[in-house]
């Protein structure tokens, strides 16, 4: 188990309290909604899964591993170029608004806190062209002292929060049909933190055709409540 003070800070990093934006994002749910492809709890709780299989186990989740041993060993040069996969690979200008958005916005949380004269937080605002959001949260990780496995399950759950309480708006549910959804997705978040962890540089990816369709969509969807 962590140490009560790494395990208090990684609950504030997961927290949808966090100040960083992230509960303005739907990552493409809200489009999905409007396709019709998500219309009731069984619906969005399985997009929902298939989304955590496909984009973060396979991208996010191995960036922020591989991320947190580099800052770990102020490697800037392996932090750059995580960073800039991370731009290249967002295949929508609001994909890439969220990263870069919610990058910016746990850089400057960081500059607040205890350790704002940690030299690595000046690196990672110094990103070009903005510091992404699974790099500065695998900073905010090790500067919390989680390891990786920590690290990665706070995340997960972190974004599964805030995709349940997407849900809960577009769809949209009641809070019971959140918390069942929500208990889907704890109860595979474990095993995809693992494959995250231990995925190669060569098989990380982030294909999912379907979602980057309805991201762009959204993009000139007429009514939203969702910057995503």
């Amino acid at each position: 188990m962590p140490a009560p003070a790494t395990l208090l800070r990684l609950m504030w990093l997961a927290s949808p309290a966090l100040p960083v934006g992230g509960f303005s994002y739907s990552e493409g749910l809200e489009a999905a909604v409007e396709a019709g492809l998500v219309v009731d709890e069984a619906s969005a709780g399985n997009w929902l899964l298939q989304q955590l299989h496909a984009t973060l186990a396979r991208a996010d989740g191995p960036v922020l591993a591989q991320a947190a041993r580099a800052w770990r060993e102020h490697d800037a040069t392996r932090i750059a170029a995580l960073n800039a996969w991370v731009e290249a690979t967002r295949e929508t200008s609001e994909m890439r608004l969220q990263a870069e958005q919610m990058g910016r916005s746990l850089v400057e949380w960081l500059k607040n806190g205890e350790q704002a004269d940690d030299p690595r937080i000046a690196a990672a605002a110094a990103l070009a062209p903005a510091p992404t959001w699974p790099v500065v949260f695998a900073l905010a990780t090790v500067l919390a002292g989680a390891d990786e496995a920590e690290a990665l399950l706070a995340f997960a759950f972190g974004w599964a929060e805030n995709m349940v309480q997407a849900a809960m708006k577009a769809v949209p549910l009641g809070q019971s049909a959140a918390q069942r959804m929500l208990a889907r997705l704890a109860t595979e978040i474990p095993t995809i933190t693992l494959q995250a962890s231990a995925l190669p540089d060569a098989d990380r990816q982030a294909f999912a055709p379907m979602l980057a369709l309805l991201s762009a969509q959204h993009e000139t969807q007429y009514s939203r409540l969702f910057r995503s």
